[in-house]
């Protein structure tokens, strides 16, 4: 697995929705990106940064935050703890 340095979080995101809320299917090519992600790792945070996200939560994190990986044929997004802009209960 992967395990994030200093304040990194990994997150993978969650799955689009395939409707509208009118019931129209959409295309995948039509689908936005979710900002919406479920944590899987946290790093310890920093002497300046303490991080205080926790594995499964799912966060709420900026559009064009995080670096996308591929491992293992999964896709991830290493991100900085200041790039998450909410937990979702």
């Amino acid at each position: 697995m992967i395990r994030p340095l200093g304040a990194n979080v990994l997150i993978k995101r969650v799955e689009a929705e395939e409707k509208t809320k009118g019931g129209i299917i959409l295309a995948s090519s039509a689908k936005e990106a979710p900002q919406i992600a479920e944590v899987l790792e946290v790093g310890p945070g920093t002497d300046e940064i303490k991080v205080d996200v926790k594995k499964g939560e799912r966060v709420i994190f900026k559009r064009y935050g995080g670096t996308e990986i591929e491992y293992q044929g999964e896709e991830y997004i290493i991100l900085a703890y200041n790039d998450i802009l909410a937990v979702v209960d």
